[in-house]
């Protein structure tokens, strides 16, 4: 039972990760970079803490938590304005990107 808390904790936080890459690619705004580093840092302690459930489910659940401190974000932009429950639930934005333009040669 343990080890399901872990890894479903992981892949929350896993899934809010590449979440956040998706955002960083389309607009280019660094929280939502830094929150990516942030969310790997934490998805890796979080994955050996699921690991170390397996043998002791106290200490790997301890870190799992730590992992879950660490992935907090902090402040970000606002980027969606009328986007419904599942664009932000996928990462879509209402912004458009800052994509550099690419000349056709």
């Amino acid at each position: 039972m343990y080890q399901e808390i872990a890894m479903f904790a992981y892949f929350v936080v896993l899934f809010l990760t590449l979440r956040d890459v998706r955002i960083f690619k389309r607009t280019k705004y660094r929280s939502y970079r830094k929150g990516a580093f942030k969310g790997l840092a934490a998805s890796s302690l979080m994955l050996l803490g699921a690991i170390i459930t397996e043998v002791k489910p106290d200490f790997g659940l301890l870190i799992v938590l730590l992992g879950l401190f660490i992935n907090r974000k902090g402040p970000r932009e606002k980027i969606f304005k009328n986007a419904g429950t599942l664009d932000r639930f996928l990462g879509k934005t209402d912004l458009p990107g800052k994509e550099r333009s690419r000349k056709s040669f």
